[in-house]
């Protein structure tokens, strides 16, 4: 395979009618051909010859081809079963590839590596970026890093800081750091989406205690549970605890009773799990 000819839009419109495939904005199915984004998600990757790496969504491949030289293996999942002869084809001379055909969000449970470090780079359907995420995030066995490509507008929710927070951006930066790499034009892609694009680093990623992680998520999801009130009211009415104490520990991690769920980091909210003794 000339990974070249991947970024020239008449030969993946020749790929497509040869397999019969419609871009499908049910599937995300907006094709890479931008090799600058290529470039600035293999940079973000740091790969090495012993890598083991999880791909969503390959398409056609241009992010599959440029990733499997660097690497020890590349597992792929792909929804599309019509490009199974393409594929087929391709694992036929590369035994260092393998491709899990179905939806990801229910095979990448059944497939992950289970011994070793792995890493996922992928450009995610958008569709399903936040399950994806959090699939992987909360993975038994979760990666050591993830490079993807995201809405931009989402990747920057998911890097905001105190002030500026919402579920996604806590919850991510729980389990890891995430860092805007690089902006994508929309041009970048074929079809051409009706929103840019952003490479997403998630270094530092850690697994947690179940135990933890539902006590974090429980007071977490209780404190947004209504943008427009203060946090002290939504965690009364989310955990049925009373207000004074509630008032009493945000005094203590915060310095404002009134403050509001957004404003809070995630230390502010290990903190509070511990003060309250969310369970």
């Amino acid at each position: 395979m000339n990974q070249s000819q991947l970024y020239n839009i008449p030969h993946i419109t020749s790929l497509a009618a040869q397999y019969h495939v419609t871009p499908s904005k049910q599937f995300g199915q907006n094709y890479l051909i931008s090799e600058r984004a290529i470039h600035a998600i293999l940079g973000a990757a740091d790969l090495h010859k012993e890598d083991v790496v999880v791909e969503v969504g390959p398409g056609f491949g241009v992010l599959t081809f440029a990733v499997l030289p660097y690497v020890h293996q590349v597992q792929s999942f792909e929804i599309e079963k019509r490009l199974e002869p393409y594929w087929d084809e391709v694992c036929k001379n590369n035994n260092t590839l393998s491709v899990v055909w179905g939806n990801a969000l229910k095979t990448v449970p059944q497939h992950l590596p289970e011994k070793g470090p792995y890493k996922v780079v992928a450009n995610l359907p958008y569709q399903i970026t936040s399950r994806i995420l959090r699939l992987f995030l909360e993975a038994k066995t979760p990666p050591e890093r993830m490079v993807v490509m995201v809405q931009k507008e989402v990747a920057e929710r998911i890097c905001a800081t105190p002030g500026n927070m919402s579920v996604l951006a806590t919850a991510v930066q729980y389990f890891g750091v995430p860092k805007i790499i690089s902006k994508v034009p929309r041009t970048a892609f074929w079809p051409e989406p009706k929103v840019d694009s952003a490479v997403l680093a998630i270094t530092g990623i850690e697994k947690k205690d179940s135990k933890e992680r539902d006590a974090f998520f429980r007071i977490v999801k209780a404190g947004f549970a209504s943008k427009r009130k203060q946090l002290w009211h939504n965690l009364v009415s989310g955990l049925h605890v009373s207000p004074e104490q509630v008032k009493k520990c945000l005094e203590e991690v915060t310095g404002n009773t009134k403050i509001r769920a957004q404003e809070l980091g995630v230390e502010d909210w290990k903190r509070l799990i511990g003060l309250l003794d969310i369970q």
